[in-house]
């Protein structure tokens, strides 16, 4: 079973940074490919980034690359996201994922678990 938490949301002013976490309480993470989503408030789920099961290969929205870093520990069965420049546009509910594959996927509806998310907040 793979239960996902998200942490490391909050209230940041443009221009600063936050680092997301999402820990899995399962034993096979190290072989699923992770990602990130976000929800504005009114908005669809988009995706902001994924990452392959070993690490290696990361993968970026338009949107956030050249800002954004995804990351993962897979002995501590953990998947991070460091986000710096925060813009306002970045304030979203930021969701965790995680695909019964090794390969990445941009579309949703390919994650097989998710989070409960991260509210992420940035002011003007």
């Amino acid at each position: 079973q793979v239960q996902l938490v998200e942490s490391g949301g909050g209230l940041v002013q443009a221009g600063g940074s936050l680092r997301l976490s999402c820990a899995d309480s399962g034993r096979t993470f190290s072989s699923y490919a992770m990602a990130w989503f976000r929800q504005a408030r009114g908005k669809e789920r988009e995706f902001v980034s994924s990452i392959r099961w070993s690490g290696v290969t990361t993968y970026y929205a338009d949107s956030v690359k050249g800002r954004f870093t995804i990351s993962r520990d897979n002995a501590k069965n953990t998947v991070y996201l460091q986000m710096n420049n925060l813009k306002p546009e970045d304030t979203a509910i930021y969701y965790c994922a995680a695909r019964r594959s090794r390969l990445w996927s941009d579309d949703g509806r390919e994650y097989d678990y998710w989070g409960q998310g991260t509210q992420v907040t940035v002011s003007s």
